[in-house]
């Protein structure tokens, strides 16, 4: 089984508002909350350090998300914000969360700040891949921030990439710094500044969550590297209220950029409108491979795509395709690229050669 590189997890957030401990299996974590709400409001978990590792997963960007408190809906949601101040303490929590996981337990996690550290790890999977639990690696983490709202201001922008941020998501809903997920439109004049600061200081800049007005912008002026870390591609949609799955026009300038989009396999993200309540079979991973093959068949290769799951992000089991229970499923994807006609250089390339090529320019030497 190759490695797998996903480029967006929200682990932090999720652990500190479901205390869910990601070092424990994902099957725990469900045991744990069966008496609980948080099924029924965010789905079960996906996601846990076992699962990693028999699913090779073994590079993980890890967002630290913080939800602007006018979209806040329930009151289990903890990490909100409405002010620089909370928007900062919620990140230094995320960021001290992760850090614990790698301080308490290097075996299980490991905080990758630097592209040599991150050649060494990814070797180290391919050489000899796990085999749990007589072989396990550490999981790499690597840092990015999804919606910057909240930030304060250039100075924050330098306090974060000191402590090894690499990659930043300006927006998730907007529209301070530019249209997003929830409100529409293009940069603003302080969005443009931070752009433009964030390239100063060697951010890559993720146009996740961005409207496509506003992505468009970016890909024109953003000097620096690009990602889409986690969206599908909004030519397999029937609607997309979102304004957040890249249409053709989008995908080829990113391609023109050398960047790399990450497919998401979420069941309302392939089939809009879809429930928690529906027939899983109405979604299945073929599903989500149209989307990866949509992505090749445009940038006529598949150096372009790869996998930004977004697990757990604000849904879980049942919200996957009818073959996943849990990450490690993830690893049935090769097969069903190979039945499409794809070579092992291609799925290697889509699992983890892509997400490499661009975290290792996110990184310092």
């Amino acid at each position: 089984m190759p490695l797998i590189i996903d480029a967006h997890e929200d682990l932090a957030s999720n652990s500190l508002i479901f205390n869910r401990d990601y070092r424990r299996s994902a099957y725990d974590i469900r045991s744990s909350e069966i008496a609980s709400p948080i099924p029924d409001y965010t789905g079960h978990a996906l996601v846990g350090w076992p699962e990693f590792q028999r699913g090779q997963v073994g590079i993980v960007v890890a967002s630290m998300f913080s939800m602007p408190r006018k979209y806040k809906t329930n009151a289990i949601e903890t990490q909100d914000f409405s002010s620089p101040p909370e928007f900062h303490r919620s990140m230094l929590n995320q960021y001290n969360l992760y850090q614990k996981w790698c301080d308490e337990n290097p075996e299980m996690f490991e905080m990758v700040l630097s592209g040599q550290q991150l050649q060494k790890l990814a070797q180290a999977w391919l050489a000899e891949p796990a085999d749990y639990p007589a072989k396990t690696h550490p999981v790499g983490l690597i840092l990015m921030m999804e919606g910057a709202e909240g930030i304060s201001g250039n100075d924050e922008l330098e306090e974060w990439r000191t402590r090894g941020l690499s990659i930043i998501a300006p927006v998730w809903s907007g529209i301070r710094f530019c249209g997003g997920s929830k409100e529409p439109g293009g940069f603003t004049k302080e969005g443009f500044e931070l752009l433009e600061a964030m390239g100063d200081l060697g951010y890559t800049l993720d146009i996740a969550h961005m409207s496509e007005v506003s992505a468009l912008q970016a890909l024109d002026v953003y000097e620096g590297s690009i990602i889409a870390s986690h969206a599908n591609a909004r030519a397999l949609l029937k609607t997309d209220p979102t304004d957040r799955h890249l249409t053709d026009r989008q995908l080829v300038r990113l391609f023109e950029r050398d960047g790399v989009i990450g497919a998401m396999p979420f069941n309302r993200f392939l089939l809009p409108g879809w429930q928690n309540s529906d027939p899983r079979e109405q979604v299945t991973l073929s599903m989500f491979i149209d989307h990866i093959d949509h992505i090749c068949q445009i940038a006529g290769n598949a150096r372009h795509v790869a996998i930004g799951s977004d697990y757990d992000g604000g849904f879980g089991w049942p919200a996957v395709p009818i073959e996943i229970d849990t990450i490690a499923d993830l690893q049935k994807i090769a097969l069903l690229l190979f039945d499409r006609g794809y070579s092992t250089d291609d799925v290697n390339a889509i699992f983890y050669g892509n997400w490499l090529r661009k975290l290792e320019q996110a990184l310092p030497a």
